[in-house]
């Protein structure tokens, strides 16, 4: 009896804990704990109640691994685990283990929590071949009936008693039938609209350099959150008045990205294509399209399209695909200082190396994106910005910071010291910006500076906006009017205004906007009056 009691108490709480993600609203009792103490106390001992053992044990093993990936998921980019899209990613996962931890460490922590979830499932089934043993039969039937009867009222709407196992397995299947209906409902979108597969030329920018910097992890509450408003705030003051002194112009607003705290080419893709692509198979799918993006609308008006992708380095046939002219990754970068991290080179070399060996030697315009991730996690080192630009140079000039700071794992013990850093990262990015565009934009020069997405749930919270900030450079303000105008259209922005501080009360459009929204005013009209590239598909 003392046993089988044991035994319920103990199989309640580990089923239980499968909805450690949907804390606090946990029922005191999983139904299926109890019902398997009592079926597994009438079964005979031999072979067939050690194999159904093995069996039960085995499924609780890989439901307490969605249930362990659902809460990290959830805490690192803020949607519930899905095993339909998780193993596109995994790859890039083990990729930013490795940067950080370095491959023995992070080797061995896989291990290690791979084996711990086979010894929950070898627990589980011990626990449920030894559960009948001394157990009277007319205890075993009435505990049994007790499960049945807890199976009956974790139906009922009461918070009590509930289904730890099913609604852990139901919601995995739950959401590959929702991601499965999306992505169809996506390539019959990109099907059903082959008029719309052409490029749209912004002959209004035909003359102009478009330079599109994505600042990693700058989002939204890095001004509206007090944590970081008190650096974010006055740093965006300080451009304000640093690009003004400069002779130049600035515009802000915020845009909803489709992603947070990672998976960053969603966003990127989103924002170029003006197609709203919040999943790893939609982007495949459009990879494997003929839909334009901005590249080619760029191109076609006669820019030099280019990508300075300091984050990629292994070969990344996904930038072929975007048709790239150029594509330039950290290890054609011919970058020689110290690598920080997972940050392969600060976000100061990469303006300085773009400026040089892109811009300066090209004759005609450039339509560049450029990816700044001196703010991507983990936040360590933060390095102080060169007043000198000139000693730059290949990068040796940062050698001085190598090793510098405490390794990511130290930090990371610190939840609070971690967010002080991200503050610190998004300040030091917005400060390299500003000084590059101080130094290099003028009046045949549009700079984007946008957010791809919102850091993670332990940064902002898990509620926060999934809106970015957006600020537009120029040296001629009749560029940038366009975005300040009452534009209520369909492929409108709003919500945009002079100056380097966004709106705080007011929710940004979607990221996929932003190219039907240059279509629109930077296209000549006789061009723009055959737009039919569909609106984007806000999900």
């Amino acid at each position: 009896m003392k046993r089988l009691l044991f035994t319920t108490i103990l199989l309640n709480g580990l089923f239980l804990a499968l909805l450690l993600p949907h804390y606090p609203g946990m029922p005191w009792v999983a139904a299926e704990a109890l019902l398997l103490c009592g079926l597994f106390a009438l079964l005979p001992g031999g072979v067939g109640k050690r194999a159904g053992a093995v069996a039960v044990g085995s499924l609780y093993g890989l439901l307490a691994f969605f249930a362990l990936s659902d809460l990290l998921v959830r805490e690192s980019i803020g949607r519930p685990f899905n095993l339909y899209l998780e193993f596109d990613v995994a790859g890039s996962v083990f990729d930013l283990m490795q940067s950080n931890l370095g491959t023995t460490l992070s080797v061995i922590l896989i291990v290690m929590v791979l084996a711990s979830f086979v010894g929950l499932a070898v627990c589980v089934g011990r626990l449920l071949v030894q559960v009948g043993q001394g157990v009277p039969h007319r205890t075993a039937t009435a505990t049994t009936t007790l499960g049945l009867v807890a199976l009956v009222v974790a139906s009922l709407p009461q918070p009590f008693v509930g289904l730890s196992a099913a609604r852990t397995a139901a919601q995995q299947v739950e959401l590959a039938m929702d991601t499965h209906r999306s992505t169809v409902s996506f390539r019959q979108h990109l099907e059903d609209n082959p008029e719309a597969v052409q490029s749209q030329p912004l002959q209004k920018l035909g003359e102009t350099d478009v330079i599109l910097g994505f600042i990693e992890s700058y989002g939204i509450s890095s001004v509206t959150d007090p944590r970081y408003g008190a650096l974010i705030r006055p740093r965006l003051a300080q451009m304000e008045q640093t690009l003004a002194d400069a002779g130049l112009h600035i515009v802000t607003g915020r845009l909803r990205s489709p992603v947070q705290g990672g998976q960053s080419w969603l966003a990127h893709t989103t924002l170029l294509s003006g197609q709203w692509i919040d999943t790893q198979l939609d982007y495949e799918i459009f990879l494997a399209s003929d839909y334009p993006t901005l590249i080619d609308d760029l191109a076609n008006t006669g820019h030099d399209t280019v990508a300075v992708m300091p984050a990629i380095t292994r070969d990344w046939p996904e930038g072929r695909a975007f048709g790239y002219n150029r594509i330039y990754q950290s290890t054609t970068m011919d970058y020689r200082g110290p690598a920080l991290n997972w940050v392969t080179m600060p976000d100061q070399y990469t303006w300085s190396w773009f400026q040089r060996q892109v811009r300066e030697r090209v004759d005609k315009p450039v339509f560049a994106e450029v990816a700044l991730i001196s703010s991507h996690a983990p936040w360590v080192p933060v390095l102080p910005v060169l007043d000198d630009w000139d000693s730059i140079g290949d990068g040796e000039a940062f050698n001085r910071w190598k090793d510098a700071g405490e390794a990511p794992a130290s930090l990371w013990k610190d939840p609070e010291r971690v967010r002080q850093h991200y503050a610190r990262s998004v300040d030091y990015a917005l400060n390299v910006a500003t000084e590059y565009a101080k130094r290099h934009v003028d009046n045949k020069t549009l700079l984007v500076l946008t957010g791809d997405h919102q850091a993670a749930p332990l940064i902002t919270g898990d509620d926060a906006s999934r809106d970015v900030i957006v600020h537009v450079i120029s040296a001629d303000p009749d560029l940038l009017v366009p975005f300040v105008g009452n534009d209520t259209s369909p492929d409108g922005l709003h919500g945009f205004r002079w100056g380097a501080h966004p709106q705080n009360d007011l929710e940004g459009p979607a990221m996929a906007r932003f190219r039907p929204f240059l279509h629109r005013h930077f296209s000549l009209p006789s061009v723009s009056a055959k737009i039919s590239a569909s609106n984007p598909i806000e999900k």
